[in-house]
This record gives C-alpha cells, structure tokens and sequence, in this order.
C-alpha cells in the first residue's frame, strides 16, 4: 500500500471518529455491578438500570447478584488481589474506602452534599477527605421484631417502649413456654449487631482522643447477659455457637417459620418478612430494648460505591449518579422498602406500593427508632477501623458462649486483638 492510501485510511478513520462522538454514538461499554439482596434491592436497581441502558445506547450493567456472605468475605480478597468488579453494594463502609473511585470529578456535587451530607462521611478516608464515592442505598436501623400472635396466646402483655433487656428476656421465655415455641430470642451473629444493645447498656466503645477501645464495663456487663441467656435458653443458641470465625448469620429463617418469638436484626427485613410470612401471624417492630445509654439500635445499611480500579471510571460514576437522582432514588427505595436517606424523599415521604399493613405499620416504626440512636452508635458506624471491632467482638463473644473461655477471658483476649488491630493499621 502506497503512503498516500495509508495517508487516506488514516484520515477517513479519523473522520468517522469524529462523527461518532459529533453525533453521540458511543462504543460498547459494560460495567459489573456486585449486588446482595435482602428482599428485593438487585430485582429494582436491574429495572432502573435498564432504563439507563436505553437512555444510553451501547452500555451494558451486568449485576453479579452474590449472598450477602460472599460481599462480607470474597470482596475484600478480590479488592487486595486486583479483581474487583466495577461497583458493589456493600456495607463496610468505611473499612473498604481505600478502594473506593471519587465520583466528584463527574457528578453535581452540590447535589450530593445536598441530598446525602449526612451519610457522605461513612464512605470517606478520614476527616480531611471531601470526596464523594458511596452512594447510601439503604439507610437502616437495628432492632427488633416480635411475633404479635404469640404473645396474644400466650396471654402475655408486650413489654412497653422503655422495657429493659431483662424485661424482654422475661417476657418472651414465658410466651414460648406457654405457647411451646422452640426459642424465645435471637439475634443474628454480627458485631454490628451486638453494638446497639452494648451502647444502650452503657457501652462507649472509644477512648477520648476517639480511637477504638470496644471493652468497657458496660460492654462487658451486657455480654454477661447474652452469655447467659445463650446458656440458659433464652437465646437460639445455634445462630451464634454454630458457626466460627466472625462469620455472619441470620435468624431470619426461624422467626419467619413461627419458632421463634423476639428477633434482633434490623429494617432491612421488612420486604423479607412482609412476602414470607403473609398472613401466617402477626408481627410488628419494637427497635431495641432500654438501659443506662439510651434505647439505641445502629444506624447503618448499605451503599453502592465504584471501584478505583474500573477501566470505565466515568461511565460507573454515571451509572451511580443515575440512581441518585430523586425520582429513581424514591422508586428504588419504595421497592425495596427501605428508609430514605436522600433528604428530599425523606422530607416529601415515600410512598411503598404493595405493602401490607404490617409492613407499612413497620416502616413508620423504624422511622420513628431513628431519633433514638446514640451519638457514640453513629460514631461507630463511620469508624474506618470498625470492622476489626466486629469481627473481634464476634469471635471472642463465640468463645465465651460456646465455653471456650470465661467472658472476662473473652474481653481480656479482645482487648489484645484490638491493641494487635489499631497497631497493624497504624
């Protein structure tokens, strides 16, 4: 081929190159989106994706949806080897950050700061950070439901909106003895769990410069409880003494069965409980029981972050910004029947299609739970080093149930992990 052709091909390549982006082709881009889903959060984002997909010609969302194990274990191992998809969906928010692709060279800033000021901080690396890279999904509440029907027949008044741990512990091993149900409490093996009912028994869980301490003498005065009650009945004891490590596990699956009459999870299992359970009995939210710190659950929930390492950066921040937008961000939570933390659909209220009287009664309960959170709760929600104190609490609280060890053993060994923790981090 002589020059001059080569010369002509160059240039009609470059022409129809120009024409490509002059009249707003683009080429195919896909970006994968990881995604668990506690009812039916993956289901709504593919029906506003698509949508994003036909207002932009070309683009691909694929959505790996995963269990919610596999977000909390397998993510971090592909983030440190390289291997990560394009966006998640997760909830260590603050633990994960260093990961995280600043959306703030590609969205409306003002908009963000806006519309999510009050969660922004979790998703960020300390207090001299103002990037924006997680877009909060789910705001959620930790605490607890009850099944109505069994209190009913077991004769059995529920305890009031100012009853303590040991008031419910009472109250729900009388319902299940006179009703012969299996367990009378449950709470789902996690750290983030444990830490509203600690911080409500006075729990402070930092020193005063604002570093991690976990063990205190409120904190160990309410494992002593929960040792206890795993010992003597009144907790399901397989949820958290079946399973090692700082694994996660639910207790979803008993409460929605009927054998089980107090469960302590949180807001998320609202869409769950109100299709599974149906008409099978009645069941309402009561948030977490009261003590010397306040009646605080822990705030939380799950946010949609990009990953640094995405070979289309703009394109994912595009994708997230696209489900920011107000009117997808209240379609996105009504389905999903989740708490707004978009200040605009929060103030305007939500309106949740299909819901059942006993979901929407619960709803409005988790909201009204939000004004009772501890300051020390949220501060421990956006602490970057959170998740060692999770993970630290779960595994030693385990040994003291199972009998591994005495709990003043437990927290003695958890106050080493936590020292061994902060040290490697620093």
């Amino acid at each position: 081929m002589s020059i001059n052709s080569m010369k002509i091909l160059l240039a009609s390549a470059t022409a129809i190159t120009g024409m490509a982006v002059g009249t707003g082709m683009s080429f195919a881009q896909e970006i994968t989106y990881m995604c668990s889903s506690d009812g039916t959060e993956c289901a709504t984002a593919r029906e506003i994706f698509d949508r994003f997909e036909e207002e932009n010609p070309g683009v691909t969302v694929k959505i790996d949806e995963v269990p919610y194990k596999a977000i909390l274990e397998s993510l971090p191992v592909q983030l440190a080897a390289g291997d990560a998809p394009d966006m998640a969906k997760l909830t260590d928010l603050g633990g994960l950050a260093q990961y995280y692709l600043d959306l703030t060279p590609y969205v409306d800033a003002d908009y963000w700061e806006k519309s999510f000021g009050g969660t922004l901080d979790w998703y960020r690396k300390g207090p001299d950070d103002n990037g924006i890279y997680g877009l909060h999904s789910q705001l959620t509440i930790t605490g607890a439901y009850i099944n109505k029907t069994l209190f009913e027949q077991a004769e059995v008044e529920v305890p009031g909106p100012d009853a303590t741990w040991d008031d419910w512990a009472a109250a729900t091993k009388e319902v299940a003895e006179k009703t012969e149900t299996q367990f009378p409490m449950a709470m789902d093996r996690s750290g983030h769990r444990i830490a509203g009912p600690a911080i409500s028994a006075g729990a402070k869980l930092f020193n005063e410069d604002g570093t991690g301490m976990l063990v205190d003498e409120g904190f160990t005065n309410y494992v002593k409880k929960f040792v206890e009650w795993h010992n003597d009945g009144t907790m399901a004891r397989d949820v958290w003494a079946g399973t090692g490590g700082s694994s996660y596990q639910a207790a979803d699956k008993e409460f929605i069965n009927g054998q089980l009459v107090y469960y302590y999870s949180g807001s998320w299992q609202v869409a769950k409980l109100d299709e599974q359970i149906g008409d099978a009995f009645d069941w309402e939210v009561v948030g977490t029981p009261c003590g010397e710190g306040g009646c605080s659950g822990m705030p939380g929930g799950a946010g949609i972050v990009g990953f640094a390492s995405t070979e289309h950066p703009e394109l994912v921040a595009k994708a997230i910004d696209y489900l920011a937008q107000e009117e997808n961000y209240a379609e996105m939570t009504a389905k999903t029947k989740n708490i707004p933390a978009h200040a605009a659909v929060a103030q305007k209220g939500v309106e949740y299609p299909d819901t059942s009287p006993a979901a929407a009664e619960a709803l409005n309960a988790w909201a009204a739970q939000v004004s009772k959170i501890s300051p020390i709760a949220y501060a421990y929600q956006g602490y970057k080093n959170n998740r060692a104190m999770f993970n630290i609490s779960v595994e030693r609280i385990t040994q003291a149930i199972v009998g591994e060890l005495t709990v003043d053993e437990a927290m003695e060994r958890a106050k080493e992990d936590l020292k061994k923790a902060l040290s490697e981090v620093q």
